[in-house]
């Protein structure tokens, strides 16, 4: 086998990881690097929850405390995946900016993924950010062993393993994936929520947007983003405001995520 297809393979395996993460996890863009290579891709987010006290191994600021004690919403963070492959499958820990701090500009981008990745000896170090939050608040099941690692100039709190399993399979918007996340996204009453609607009648419910695809996108533009989306038939999207508490529980079983075009992400409404 030549030097060319040998990087080849590589650089397609590099790339398969990274979609797969993002269906192993919940649906947001991500800069992503190898040790021996950056690239770009998009994957999905994982499920955080904001600490409500110290726990051990994590020792918060008084204003990232403060920022636990108000609604999540609007709220910016980002994400980093240290991703291990191991025979076409792989495992990633997951670092989560929220609440120690808010992902400041200057720092993130500062961020080398393929650094990341060679100074943490894994296969490949994944970017994700910066996303926004759309529920008010997350309870998380296990909030017990959370310690922090330093990326750059950001601190994180690990707030995941994720069994990625085999590499080969393809992301695609609107695909709804498993995701073992053990949380409760929890919607205020009186908020507006954001759908999309399948054609058999599932609902879908944004919980977070990003700026990957449209750096300018804000939350005031959601409302507007059925004219945008290239929605595959059947399926539409609208939005509503809530006469009660939308609570997304799925502590006790797999949520169901997707992503639409502009790799935005939501949950399925429970029926």
């Amino acid at each position: 086998m030549g030097p060319d297809r040998i990087d080849a393979e590589r650089h397609g395996m590099r790339a398969a990881v990274a979609v797969c993460v993002g269906l192993a996890l919940s649906a947001l863009p991500m800069a992503c690097a190898s040790s021996d290579g950056p690239g770009t891709t998009v994957v999905p987010e994982p499920t955080v929850s904001p600490a409500t006290s110290v726990v051990p191994g994590v020792s918060l600021a008084p204003d990232a405390v403060a920022r636990t004690e108000r609604s999540m919403r609007g709220q910016r963070y980002c994400e980093v995946l240290l991703v291990d492959v191991v025979d076409g499958a792989g495992v990633a820990e997951v670092f989560n900016t929220w609440p120690l701090n808010d992902c400041p500009e200057g720092e993130w981008r500062a961020l080398d993924a393929g650094a990341i990745a060679a100074a943490n000896g894994t296969s490949i170090a994944l970017l994700n950010g910066p996303r926004y939050w759309l529920m008010n608040s997350i309870d998380k099941a296990d909030r017990s062993q959370m310690t922090t690692e330093t990326f750059g100039d950001l601190e994180m709190i690990r707030q995941a393993t994720v069994d990625i399993g085999p590499v080969a399979s393809a992301a695609v918007p609107y695909q709804p994936r498993p995701v073992d996340r053990r949380a409760a996204f929890v919607f205020d009453a009186g908020e507006t929520v954001f759908e999309l609607t399948a054609p058999d009648g599932r609902r879908f419910v944004m919980q977070t947007w990003s700026q990957m695809v449209d750096p300018a996108l804000a939350e005031a533009d959601l409302a507007g983003l059925g004219g945008r989306l290239q929605l595959p038939p059947g399926w539409s999207f609208g939005s509503r405001v809530l006469e009660a508490d939308l609570v997304l529980d799925t502590t006790g079983e797999t949520a169901q995520v997707l992503q639409d075009d502009l790799r935005n992400s939501y949950s399925l409404v429970p029926a």
